[in-house]
């Protein structure tokens, strides 16, 4: 029960902060890390916020999980992209 109120506190404060502060600072944050093909807007604002505190809250009340979360993406990354540049290569172009 503790965990789930910590959670959701959490989930409150950067939820609450990231809409007041988007014009400033979370919007041209995201402008700089996600791709120009999702750039966000102001009509965007709410989704992003909303994701922001999920993963927020979620990283604070469970580090460790979202650690290897993170890791193990990472290495499926790695794999996926060894696996395409090695089919590439094997690959024939006429």
């Amino acid at each position: 029960m503790t965990e789930i109120v910590i959670w959701l506190i959490a989930f409150a404060l950067i939820l609450f902060f990231s809409i007041k502060m988007w014009e400033t600072t979370v919007s041209a944050g995201l402008n700089k890390v996600v791709p120009r093909v999702i750039k966000s807007g102001d009509d965007n604002r709410w989704v992003w916020s909303v994701a922001l505190a999920v993963l927020g809250a979620t990283t604070l009340v469970r580090p460790i999980d979202m650690l290897l979360t993170v890791i193990v993406l990472a290495i499926l990354a790695l794999v996926i992209k060894k696996v395409t540049g090695w089919a590439m290569g094997r690959a024939n172009f006429h």
